[in-house]
């Protein structure tokens, strides 16, 4: 099945909402024609507008069966919890996705296509498995190959996880590409590559290969580009998820980073002892991980302001700004421009 024919149903049963459904919530704002409803009993009868905030009138349904009402010809697994494991009480919607000969994505650490259940009943049945997560079999180590790629690459890079990053990036393709810029997106992650149809998820590649991974992805985004977008993934001061900020950083050798911030955020995550520090401190600290490497400056600051009034919102923003100097936004809410001419700007002044 071509990528742009797909028809999700988004599996997201009790977990459907702004924060807690990652996947189904990226997929349908970027690629809202692929959606026909989300599945979650605890939100039946409402719209994805009204659960998360966007997805017009995209109808969350109770059961399977209503689901299947809407014609879908593909089940999504629409949430990507921490240690991407499948929820047991779901494998029941799963097997009968696959009976019904819908194909199966699935962004979960849990590979579904190597269960022993779910992997032979796809195969008799010729249905196709998408375990977005499965690494490449021959990622090399990463060796600076980036440094010949003539395409200016940004990485955005977050003080937490799940703070937005993904989201940066796709605001500032959409922006760039309506000034006429060829760009590129590398998705490292299983809902930027079911947005943009490829990709490599960098959080299940062995750690020595991390970096290949994220070379590769750059190495090949960068073919007829100018600039290449490649999504961030944890953070640096992330105590769980640093390895993967560090392999992001040093394989696809950034020429600038975005920083992703939340204001209303104080400490990292779940882990309550790690504070997170002023912004101009996480500015240095980026800077001066990357500089052995490659010098690349902090350009630009994009802000999820989702939980804070509009009065607030800008409050934070201009102290963003008068704090480290730098154009700040929410993308999102707000207009992306700041965001977008930092990146052209940098990309002009870069290759003259």
């Amino acid at each position: 099945m071509n990528f742009s024919d797909l028809r999700f149903l988004v599996l997201a049963e009790g977990k459907f909402g702004p924060l807690s459904s990652k996947t189904a919530n990226g997929v349908i704002r970027y690629t809202p024609g692929r959606c026909v409803a989300v599945l979650d009993s605890t939100q039946a009868g409402r719209t994805a507008q009204e659960v998360i905030g966007f997805g017009g009138a995209l109808p969350v349904v109770g059961t399977f069966e209503a689901g299947l009402a809407h014609k879908p010809n593909a089940l999504l697994i629409g949430i990507a919890p921490q240690g991407g494991q499948l929820p047991q009480e779901w494998r029941g919607w799963i097997r009968q996705a696959i009976e019904q000969r819908l194909e199966v994505w699935s962004g979960l650490h849990f590979f579904i296509g190597d269960d022993a259940e779910f992997g032979p009943l796809a195969k008799r049945l010729g249905v196709p498995i998408h375990d977005l997560r499965k690494p490449p079999a021959d990622l090399p180590i990463s060796t600076g190959r980036v440094r010949d790629v003539a395409a200016t690459v940004v990485l955005t890079v977050g003080a937490d996880c799940n703070i937005g990053k993904m989201t940066a990036s796709l605001q500032l393709r959409d922006g760039l590409k309506g000034r006429g810029r060829k760009v590129a997106f590398a998705g490292t992650g299983q809902t930027g590559i079911l947005i943009e149809g490829w990709g490599i998820g960098v959080d299940a590649v062995v750690a020595d290969f991390v970096g290949g991974a994220s070379e590769r992805l750059v190495l090949d985004a960068a073919r007829g580009n100018e600039i290449v977008l490649v999504e961030g993934q944890g953070s640096l001061i992330h105590p769980g998820y640093s390895a993967v900020t560090y392999g992001l950083i040093h394989g696809s050798l950034p020429h600038a980073f975005v920083l992703c911030t939340q204001p209303s955020r104080q400490t990292v995550d779940s882990n309550e002892w790690v504070r997170i520090p002023p912004i101009r401190d996480l500015i240095a600290l980026h800077e001066a991980v990357i500089a052995p490497l490659r010098p690349a400056p902090v350009i630009a600051l994009s802000l999820n302001t989702f939980d804070l009034s509009d009065a607030a919102a800008r409050d934070a923003i201009a102290r963003a700004a008068d704090e480290s100097g730098l154009p700040a936004t929410d993308p999102v809410r707000y207009d992306p421009a700041p965001i977008v001419e930092a990146v052209d700007a940098f990309h002009r002044a870069r290759t003259g």
